[in-house]
């Protein structure tokens, strides 16, 4: 008999088969919920062993047919990455006006204060009296150097 072939085959491996033409002929979308998952790494890597595990270990024809239904999964997942932008908050970068404006928010303009107020009041820079010099008869007497320190 031509089909001998299918006794062969667990109900579990026709199923699988069903899945994977269904999928790869149907644009079915990959939920958003596992687009993150299947987009990382680890995912990447459960992808690929689930995919040579049915290599391995079922009829080739099922196996040809996971590295499709694998393949579009990723295909398929990669380019939701783009619309799920919306989970983004869009930034616009302040202009410089904006900037300016809170710097001046943030730094006041500048009134004194009490330390000041004082140090203007008791400053004795420009209201002493002028300074008026002694004469003595004290006249300090230096050897002279040479180089600051001793020579021969």
């Amino acid at each position: 008999m031509k089909f001998d072939f299918l006794k062969s085959i667990s109900p579990l491996e026709i199923f699988l088969f069903i899945i994977f033409v269904m999928y790869i002929i149907f644009p079915i979308n990959t939920p958003e919920i596992f687009i993150p998952l299947i987009n990382s790494s680890f995912g990447m890597i459960i992808i690929f062993i689930t995919t040579i595990y049915l290599l391995f270990y079922t009829t080739p024809f099922l196996a040809i047919l996971a590295i499709f239904a694998a393949y579009e999964l990723i295909r398929r997942s990669s380019g939701k990455v783009q619309k799920m932008n919306h989970y983004i908050k869009e930034y616009n970068p302040p202009t410089q006006e904006e900037k300016d404006d809170k710097m001046l928010e943030l730094n006041p303009v500048k009134i004194e204060t009490l330390e000041e107020e004082v140090v203007y009041k008791m400053a004795p820079i420009g209201k002493s009296e002028t300074n008026t010099y002694i004469e003595t008869s004290y006249k300090p007497i230096a050897d002279p150097l040479f180089c600051g320190s001793m020579c021969n």
